[in-house]
């Protein structure tokens, strides 16, 4: 199980249980107010307003001389006076122009609304302080709408060193909560709590990593005074968030092997030996070689395994589920393999069968599409315990699907299933199954750490012996004809080729290429009876799909047109061509995945990705990354820093990463920094029991209270 909501920890002791205040009771705010700022920001207690953090800083530290302007500057402070006003005329209407000076130069002030009460306020030749944009136009520097204070004010005046600026939007301005308002309410906030923050971190952590306390943290993040400031503000609360969540998955890990007891798999035994001696199509990489080695170990102990297994499109992970699951059968248990499409599961059922052809194995396919007379038999082989392993979708979930004895489960993709979907596969037995959870979707180690930490995670980075890297090019359209030269030239030599689409009807708001009209002129480019071709895609009846698709992996058609159900569980090792249309529509992940379809033989693949000449800058950077590397790590952290957390795990996921300062792409180290310090604590002290801990075991059990955290602390 994956964490629902990420934890909040910057409040605990004396003062939990007053920021858990509704926010309508601070000064300021009113009924409101208070709906406004919930439905647009989630600010529903005081809590929530402190941890509204600010998304940037105006530096009011400094202030600029007009000769210092540079024509790209942003916000700038200038001390100056105004020495003249005057209304100039424009298409519509007028605009309120003033020459400002000091003693460097000379640059405009424009006011486009308000001019009447602005004029009358504005004195000539006093001492003003501005602050605002510049920008640059007909050899004149000039501000528009700045915010003006005069310099006896500003310099009586509180002085706001750093000024915040907090997340908006447009509602909230025209309900007239603007940045100045909330930071009026956050100053309210802070004179409320009176500053008292209890302590949440240990004198140690404080210590070692050199960390400001708790009121100076979150003083200084809403209100501070300097850039050095701000810096160790934010790193001490990034580095509190992330080491609660580390504690937190690290714990759920812990615990775990300490009170799930998992069957142990004593026995290295006649099917796992006679596989590996006997039956191997090849030989082991160093990568699948240890990887077995760490299941194995997990397997001999006398707690639950559960292992996240990643590893590239072709690297091997199948292999690796095999020796996992004859381990379980010469240990007297049954497995079982779920793959998230009925494709996927036929293709693991085919593959799997092939591989223990020969031996006394007994494997089963169960999916929607199995009929009900076929499935009685299954269930019963498997109540019985003559069937050693099953294979199928979420058709295993089924109450019918029970088993004698179930050792092992692995899901395949496992981030297409939920999970109360995963839940449902565990309690098949009286004590959990051991579980392997395989991807072919390279995860970034920072993802890992955050999303999976509480897994243990093996790597298969290594492609077996033999297969040649693909080889990737980008091609314009315009360069057409001379693909399609290539393809015959590829047709002849016996290859297939793969030409996939990303739309299946023509879009009058996207001007791509779509599935139909693409089909219509491969098929006079290659018309028949020279050539076959096939056509797949997802409004096709599952009888027509299977039809097409098991035409083109017998041989029968040369070339596949398809959308992207291809993306997974085809496996044509004479497929050697993968062409991508519109290929600047598909993320990196997507694309990688694709070009997985080929490469799958001896000989040598390409993938040619096809766009028009109009491409932003990171569709650019997807199709270089492409071009660059096969390295699927590679390309997934490329993939992060383009697309952020969320939206490279899917919807399903991105709320497991709602963080509120830290971010795990640019934080690193910090996530880092946080893992290893959880780590040591929890080694040292399990229970957060010694007295220099009982400041964050009570923070945790704050954290637990209000329904942030999974408690795993005994």
């Amino acid at each position: 199980m994956l964490v629902a909501n990420l934890p909040k920890p910057y409040f605990s002791g004396m003062n939990a249980n007053f920021l858990q205040t509704p926010i309508v009771y601070l000064k300021g705010v009113g009924p409101n107010r208070a709906e406004t700022l919930k439905s647009e920001l989630g600010v529903d207690t005081y809590q929530d307003l402190l941890n509204l953090f600010p998304n940037r800083y105006i530096d009011k530290t400094q202030y600029y001389k007009i000769g210092q302007l540079q024509r790209n500057s942003s916000d700038v402070q200038i001390i100056g006076k105004l020495v003249n006003i005057k209304t100039v005329e424009q298409k519509k209407g007028t605009r309120l122009v003033a020459r400002f000076i000091d003693d460097t130069g000379e640059m405009e002030l424009v006011w486009f609304r308000g001019q009447k009460w602005i004029r009358e306020n504005l004195k000539l030749n006093t001492p003003y302080v501005i602050f605002g944009k510049c920008n640059w136009f007909n050899g004149t520097f000039s501000m528009p709408h700045p915010e003006m204070e005069p310099l006896k004010e500003h310099e009586q005046g509180t002085k706001v060193y750093m000024q915040p600026v907090y997340p908006s939007t447009e509602k909230l301005s025209n309900k007239g909560i603007t940045n100045k308002v909330i930071n009026k309410l956050m100053q309210q906030l802070f004179i409320e709590v009176n500053g008292k923050f209890t302590e949440s971190l240990s004198d140690k952590l404080l210590y070692e990593l050199k960390l400001i306390s708790k009121s100076e943290a979150l003083f200084n993040i809403h209100f501070p005074k300097n850039q050095e400031l701000l810096a160790k503000a934010q790193f001490r609360l990034k580095f509190e968030e992330l080491f609660y969540i580390q504690l937190q998955l690290i714990g759920k890990k812990l615990s775990r092997k300490k009170k799930i007891k998992g069957f142990p798999f004593t026995e290295v035994g006649d099917y796992f030996n006679d596989f590996y001696s006997n039956k191997l199509p090849f030989e082991l990489t160093g990568a699948q070689k240890r990887v077995i080695k760490e299941i194995r170990a997990d397997l001999g102990s006398n707690a639950q395994m559960n292992r996240l297994l990643q590893g590239d499109v072709g690297s091997g992970k199948t292999i690796v589920a095999v020796m996992t699951m004859l381990l379980a059968i010469d240990n007297g248990f049954q497995a079982c393999l779920m793959a998230p499409t009925e494709i996927l599961a036929n293709q693991h059922f085919k593959g799997i069968s092939e591989l223990l052809e020969g031996t006394e194995i007994t494997c089963a396919l169960l999916t929607g599409s199995v009929k009900k007379s076929a499935r009685k038999p299954i269930h019963e082989q498997l109540e019985s315990g003559e069937l050693n392993i099953l294979i199928g979708t979420h058709a295993l979930l089924e109450d019918k699907v029970k088993y004698k004895n179930l050792g092992i489960a692995i899901i395949d993709e496992q981030h297409r299933f939920g999970v109360a979907q995963r839940s449902k596969l565990w309690h098949k037995n009286e004590y959990p199954p051991h579980i392997l959870v395989m991807t072919a979707t390279p995860i970034p180690r920072t993802l890992a750490m955050s999303l999976y930490g509480d897994l243990d995670i093996s790597v298969i980075d290594e492609l077996p012996p033999g297969r040649k890297p693909i080889k990737t090019v980008h091609r314009y359209d315009a360069n057409r004809l001379k693909v399609f030269g290539f393809i015959r030239d590829e047709i002849e030599k016996g290859r297939q080729i793969y030409v996939v689409y990303p739309l299946i009807q023509e879009s009058e708001a996207m001007d791509y290429k779509d599935l139909m009209d693409g089909y219509e002129s491969i098929v006079r480019d290659f018309p028949q009876p020279k050539y076959q071709i096939s056509i797949v895609h997802g409004q096709m009846k599952p009888a027509d799909k299977e039809f097409e698709m098991n035409r083109f992996v017998r041989g029968e058609t040369q070339i596949m047109v398809a959308t992207t159900v291809i993306e997974v569980g085809v496996n044509v090792p004479n497929a050697s061509v993968m062409i991508i249309e519109s290929a600047e529509r598909f993320g990196l992940s997507q694309l990688h995945q694709l070009r997985g379809r080929v490469g799958r033989g001896a000989d040598q693949s390409f993938c040619i990705l096809m766009t028009s000449h109009k491409l932003s800058t990171e569709a650019k950077t997807r199709l270089e990354t492409m071009v660059a590397t096969n390295d699927g790590f590679e390309i997934a952290e490329v993939d992060l820093k383009l697309r952020g957390p969320g939206d490279l795990m899917g919807t399903q996921q991105s709320g497991l990463l709602n963080l509120k300062i830290a971010d795990i792409i640019k934080d690193n180290d910090i996530l880092k920094t946080a893992r290893y310090y959880a780590l040591q604590l929890l080694k040292e002290d399990p229970s957060l029991s010694k007295p220099e801990n009982l400041i964050i075991r009570h923070m945790y059990a704050q954290l637990v209270k209000h329904k942030n955290i999974w408690t795993y602390i005994s």
